[in-house]
């Protein structure tokens, strides 16, 4: 079993940056794929980013490109979501996923297991 938390979410002007951190439980962590996704009230949950096992390639939703980047420390179990840039759109609770393949695949489905989200907030 994984447990994931995450945590940096808040409340931000449009244009400004946070950092979310997604920690793990899990010996096996540095095999697994780690995936961001996003859900806004009334709204279904969308992929943001992913990066596959070893850190080395990333994959990023097109709303994502130029302003979001993912990575990932095995040492400390942990995976990151630098989001700049920010605009009121990108208001929702964000949640980390860890998928058994290793792949960092956009698809929700290869994700085993979720955290609880963090609420990130832009105002305009």
């Amino acid at each position: 079993q994984v447990q994931l938390v995450e945590s940096g979410g808040g409340l931000v002007q449009a244009g400004g940056s946070l950092r979310l951190s997604c920690a793990s439980s899990g010996r096996t962590f540095s095999t697994y794929g780690m995936g961001w996704f996003r859900q806004a009230p009334g709204s279904e949950r969308e992929f943001v980013a992913a990066i596959n096992w070893r850190g080395d390639r990333t994959t990023y939703a097109d709303s994502a490109k130029g302003r979001f980047t993912i990575s990932r420390d095995n040492a400390k179990i942990t995976v990151y979501l630098q989001l700049n840039s920010l605009k009121p759109e990108d208001t929702a609770v964000y949640y980390c996923a860890a998928e058994f393949y290793g792949l960092g695949s956009g698809d929700e489905r290869r994700y085993a297991y979720w955290g609880q989200g963090t609420q990130v907030t832009v105002s305009s």
